[in-house]
This record gives structure tokens, sequence and C-alpha cells, in this order.
């Protein structure tokens, strides 16, 4: 069982929560693939799937409630989804690490910043605390914190937030993984705080040849960072593509929506005062998804079909795919039946 030529490939992956209030369709036969060495972007509006698909891949999903129901997570001849525990404990943080989206909570308060990170160095390589305590000095060095020998004394609260998450980054590259998880790393930072971290992990992603699935809602930050973006809504892919297509020819409504919404720079004499573009409506309850396309209820192109069947994800051009009953009708008259 293999991914093909890809680091990761996820198929068809399926996580639901089973709650008193119903199912909650989370991550809903979501489809994508991680090369080597390759920066993927996933955006989406909070509640699109994006976090939830990032701890499919790490099986950090809390069950109950939650559950992976269906699919694949394909890595180095591997079936993630059905590795038993004791396996995937050896793979997570070693082989595929992950940047949680609020490092402060994160962290253990009650532990040094060594301690923390050390932890990586004695359980997955086996070193002595002395040796580990040497190692996350020179993680520290690298991700160009300040005076490394003192902070790895320290407690996260004595860090500032964006020395917080360069420990966090120090942490989930301390083993070298092949694969690096982002969740929303820059979302509490500053802009200047923001732009540095950025910088760091392209630099060490160039030095460790690290694949990275940056995750966030921020376009500007996949821009900066991305080679090739997924774009998901309410727990399904509804475009892929280069990150340069994306911004040049986006082809579903919601990217289309998603890129508008960016405010920008320009002359004020020349354009006058103009109102930010928004998505109008909300996100559907995952508990309660319309039959057809979930986007249907808020876009502007919408058509009688959206309404009674799911589009089904299909390319386009060439590496661009897209889940958008426009581009069905273009293509294949079967499924307006």
């Amino acid at each position: 069982m293999t991914g093909g030529d890809h680091l990761l490939t996820v198929e068809g992956l399926r996580t639901y929560f089973f709650t008193f209030e119903g199912v909650a369709r989370a991550v809903d036969d979501v489809d994508f693939h991680l090369d080597r060495g390759e920066v993927l972007g996933v955006v989406g509006e909070s509640g699109c799937g994006k976090s939830v698909t990032a701890q499919s891949v790490m099986r950090l999903i809390p069950e109950p409630p939650g559950r992976i129901v269906d699919g694949k997570i394909l890595f180095d001849g591997m079936d993630l989804a059905r590795l038993p525990i004791d396996k995937m404990r050896k793979i997570r943080g070693n082989r595929i690490a992950m940047i949680f989206q609020e490092p402060m909570t994160s962290l253990n308060p009650v532990f040094t910043i060594g301690d923390q990170i050390g932890e990586m160095f004695t359980l997955h390589r086996g070193l002595s605390k002395s040796d580990a305590r040497d190692k996350v000095v020179e993680m520290l060095r690298k991700v160009q914190i300040p005076a490394p020998e003192k902070r790895v004394g320290e407690y996260p609260h004595q860090l500032s937030g964006g020395m917080r998450q360069r420990a966090m980054i120090a942490m989930a590259l301390s083993c070298d993984p092949e694969i690096l998880i982002a969740d929303e790393p820059t979302t509490a930072l500053d802009v200047t705080v923001q732009a540095q971290i950025l910088d760091l992990m392209l630099k060490l992603q160039s030095d460790f040849d690290t694949a990275i699935m940056m995750i966030t809602h921020d376009l500007g930050v996949i821009a900066e960072i991305a080679r090739r973006v997924v774009v998901m809504y309410a727990g399904r892919v509804v475009e892929e593509a280069s990150t340069l297509a994306i911004f040049e020819s986006p082809k579903h409504p919601y990217t289309r929506g998603l890129l508008r919404s960016i405010p920008k720079l320009g002359d004020r004499s020349r354009m006058g005062r103009q109102r930010l573009t928004e998505i109008e409506g909300l996100v559907p309850s995952l508990y309660d998804l319309p039959a057809g396309c979930p986007f249907a209820p808020r876009c502007p192109e919408v058509m009688a079909v959206c309404q009674e069947k799911m589009p089904e994800l299909i390319e386009v051009e060439p590496g661009h795919r897209v889940r958008c009953w426009l581009y069905e009708k273009e293509n294949s008259n079967r499924y307006m039946r």
C-alpha cells in the first residue's frame, strides 16, 4: 500500500463527531496529497475542517466523540488511519510533527522549555538528559531565540508570544520530521513577528527538506509561503491548484469570494473609500448540511441543481481541481439528469 510518488496521500477521509446534538461531519470525503519538500496551503473559514483534517493525520482526534469513519492516510507504505496506536506514537512527533495554533495552551506551564523540547530527544532518539539539553540549546539557537542557554531553563510564561512560537517550532523540528503540520502558527502574533516566523519556517524547511502543510485562513500567508493550495468549505475540498492559479484564475465562487474579501492598498484619491467585499450568509451547521452543495445558500451563481446534488471534485485544468456545478455542467451532462 503506497501513496504513489507522494510523501503523504489522503483519500476519501471522513472524520465525524458523534454527540447528543447529532453527527457532525467535520471532514467529509477529503482528498489531497503532499510531496517531499513542498509547502501546501490549506485555507478556509473557521469550522471548515482544516484543523480536524490535520488532527486526523496525526491521529489526535478525541475518541469519543470523534472518529475516523472512512478513508486512507497513506505515508511510507502505511495507512495511518488504521495503524495501531503504539506504532503511531513512534511516528507522531518523530516523522510527522505539528505546530499547534496557540503555543501558550500547547506548552505545559509547569515544565521548562528545555524539559519539553528535550523529551523529544530522550523519547525518540534515546539521548541522555544532559545530551538532550545540549541538543535543545542547539535547536533554540537555530530558531533564533536569543540567549538559548538561559531560555532552556525558563517556563512558557517567561517567554514572549513570538519566542513561545519559536520554541514550538524547535520542538516540532527537533527530530528532523519528514512532514511538518503548522496549524495557524502566526494567528496570535503581530505582523512583524508573523513575518519573522514565516521567514524562519521557510529557512528551516529548506535546511531540513521538510514538507509543510500550512493551515491558515490568511491568504496573505499562503501567497508568501505555499506552492499549492487546498481550499476547504464545510468539511470538503472545493478547490485545489497551484498558488499562482488560485490567485490569478480562481474557479470556485467561494475561492473568488475569499480573494475579493482581502483588503487592497491603493490611491484613495482615485479609488475613494470602498467597503470590503464580504461573503454573505453563514457557514452551515455541520449537524444539518444542505442536500446539495453546502455553499449554495451563499453562492452568487447558484443554480437549481446546486440545491439538489453534491458536485464531484473534477480536474478542469492540469493540476487544477474544483467542486462546482458550473464546471460539471460544462464537462458532463450526466450529472444534470
